[in-house]
């Protein structure tokens, strides 16, 4: 549908479209994690304008970036990878566009989530990944950091 910025948090959508994805088209597909539903979490305006957060699903766990103003928003094609800056350092997401929601940029931290026991247990990694995320504002936003990997920025290696 095009550039949609998002006015309000566009959590509550995001939940509707992928839990109509969930019992959809991925709906029986042996990477599922049955635990595990679909929840937006800690979506807030990041430092370029844009909405940025994470989505649980039964399927994967992802950092997401939607546009909060037209303005500040890259123009890409889907599949296109675009490199968001953050407190913590630059990441490289993937651009990609679904009906309902236009355009989304996304990160995957978990892709199967199957290890994840309870969806509280994939929850609160989705909230330590965005405070590791957004941790850092106090080193100024000029600071040169050098861009971890997803699974260092999850303190899971180095």
């Amino acid at each position: 549908p095009g550039l949609m910025p998002w006015a309000a948090d566009p959590g509550p959508a995001l939940e509707t479209v992928f839990a109509a994805v969930a019992a959809g088209p991925m709906a029986g597909l042996p990477l599922l994690n049955p635990a595990l539903r679909v929840e937006a979490v800690a979506f807030r305006r990041g430092p370029e304008g844009q909405w940025v957060g994470a989505l649980v699903t039964p399927w994967a766990i992802n950092l997401l970036c939607l546009p909060g103003d037209a303005s500040t928003w890259p123009a890409a094609p889907a599949g296109a990878k675009h490199d968001w800056r953050f407190p913590s350092g630059a990441y490289e997401f993937i651009v990609a566009e679904m009906d309902r929601l236009g355009p989304y940029h996304l990160c995957s931290l978990f892709s199967p989530a199957l290890e994840f026991a309870t969806h509280e247990e994939a929850r609160l990694t989705a909230l330590a990944a965005m405070d590791a995320l957004l941790r850092g504002a106090a080193d100024g936003p000029d600071a040169p950091r050098p861009a971890p990997t997803r699974r260092a920025f999850l303190g899971l290696a180095p």
